[in-house]
């Protein structure tokens, strides 16, 4: 049985206090079962608020994108694991080593993931820091990295999906970020996708910020999105 189109949506929580990010969980929480909490708010508010959220009912990825030497991102891991957090995401550029360091110190209950390149990234983002590859080959070489490492899912572009699927196949849960709606602003992002296409391409969860919450009235922005989603998750039920 797949996941419904709410177990799939994930919203960033890209503000900056408590208060507002409670209230958007609680909002969207109908739509979402899931809220991210990044950086921003992180370091804003602390971990206090990942206990925060989970108490609305959501379930947190905390996208902290950690990078570091081995053994500061494994005790680090080892702290998030007593935040009931559910998803940590670190970056697959810190290496095999620093991976794997995390892979073992993570428990069962905590999905780690790999980002690849960021969707805010495309080629002339790469060679501007010395890297030869394109997107495409270095989200590659990237996954097979996590996957060889044990990693547990792949966050990229919904773009590198077919391509990702093929080198590390079905097992790792693949995390999208860069979800718009059609005619939607791009912001920063510029690989990016609608929901539809994202969920046709194989995509297990579905990343999408301010197009909810910047919206005018981000229950109406959500609501578009999860119908967006349903109707595609049910046409490739049907096949």
């Amino acid at each position: 049985m797949k996941a419904s189109a709410r177990d799939r949506l994930i919203i960033a929580l890209d503000v900056g206090t408590r208060a507002e990010a409670i209230s958007l969980a609680l909002t969207l929480a109908p739509f979402a079962g899931w809220m991210k909490i990044g950086l921003q708010l992180f370091t804003a508010e602390g971990p206090d608020l990942v206990r925060a959220i989970r108490e609305t009912g959501a379930n947190v990825f905390l996208d902290l994108k950690l990078y570091d030497i081995p053994n500061t991102v494994a005790r680090t891991v080892e702290s998030v694991a007593g935040l009931d957090a559910q998803m940590l995401s670190l970056h697959l550029s810190g290496g095999g080593e620093m991976v794997r360091a995390a892979v073992a110190a993570a428990p069962e209950d905590l999905l780690l993931l790999g980002v690849t390149v960021l969707t805010s990234a495309n080629s002339e983002t790469l060679r501007e820091v010395g890297m030869l590859e394109d997107v495409l080959r270095q989200v590659v070489r990237l996954a097979e990295i996590g996957a060889d490492c044990g990693i547990g899912g792949i966050v990229a572009s919904a773009r590198e999906i077919a391509a990702l699927r093929k080198a590390v196949g079905e097992s790792l849960k693949l995390v999208t970020p860069g979800i718009r709606l059609r005619g939607s602003e791009e912001h920063d992002q510029k690989r990016i996708m609608t929901p539809a296409e994202a969920i046709a391409a194989g995509a297990d969860y579905l990343v999408t910020g301010r197009p909810i919450t910047a919206a005018p009235d981000p229950i109406i922005a959500a609501r578009k999105i999860v119908e967006e989603i349903e109707t595609c998750v049910f046409r490739t039920d049907r096949d």
